[in-house]
């Protein structure tokens, strides 16, 4: 099965790191974000790596032209010149595609388990809380939680199993998230399957960058 990773976003809310790299680029922990993903996927047997790009392009193709052999995977590269959304790039890669595949976000970490996705299916994930959270009994404060996991709130966790299908319902420009999952839902043919114990964090701040290198090697490797 092969792997299709969105990798042409330009990370804006992360400059001035994404000024001369690509966001999957961006090193957490010692390792590039890209290298994090395919040391997760080869733990499936996911060696085929299409690559979705678009900003700073020849900088993610030379690394990963580069560092093929030594992660014992193989690249297949697909370019933006225009922006064409997730949905878009998804599409253009149509005839490289006959089969089952996955799609990640380009920006995640995570461990949970791929061989759990059905065909047509969204992994979720509990939401963790952006900020602190406060118990009381009337007035009295009664505890302290520090970010807790909510797990009466699922979110989208950017990865995707489709089967060839899912290319009639893609646009040609636009996002899967705005277009083709509400199409998908209405006709009640995509499934969410949850990962309640699963590691998951999307990098989309320095925070982010900092705390995941602190937890990282401890969760893929």
């Amino acid at each position: 099965m092969k792997a299709i990773i969105l990798a042409g976003g330009y990370g804006k809310r992360l400059r001035p790191f994404t000024d001369e790299k690509p966001k999957p680029l961006l090193d957490i922990g010692g390792r590039p974000i890209l290298e994090w993903q395919i040391l997760w996927l080869k733990r499936f047997g996911i060696t085929e790596i299409v690559l979705l790009t678009g900003y700073k392009r020849e900088v993610l193709i030379d690394w990963a032209s580069q560092n093929s052999d030594r992660l014992g995977v193989n690249f297949v590269f697909s370019v933006e010149n225009e922006p064409l959304g997730t949905g878009g790039a998804i599409k253009k890669v149509k005839h490289f595609v006959n089969e089952d595949f996955l799609v990640v976000n380009g920006d995640i970490l995570t461990n949970l388990d791929v061989t759990r996705l059905q065909d047509m299916s969204i992994a979720l994930v509990p939401l963790r809380s952006p900020y602190g959270v406060v118990k009381t009994e009337g007035d009295v404060i009664t505890e302290f939680t520090e970010k807790p996991i909510l797990y009466d709130y699922w979110i989208n966790a950017g990865v995707y199993k489709f089967n060839p299908d899912i290319f009639e319902y893609l646009p040609d420009k636009g996002d899967v998230e705005k277009i083709t999952f509400p199409a998908l839902t209405k006709g009640r043919l995509i499934k969410g399957i949850k990962f309640s114990e699963a590691y998951w964090r999307s990098i989309d701040s320095v925070k982010d960058m900092e705390e995941a290198s602190l937890e990282v090697e401890d969760k893929i490797k």
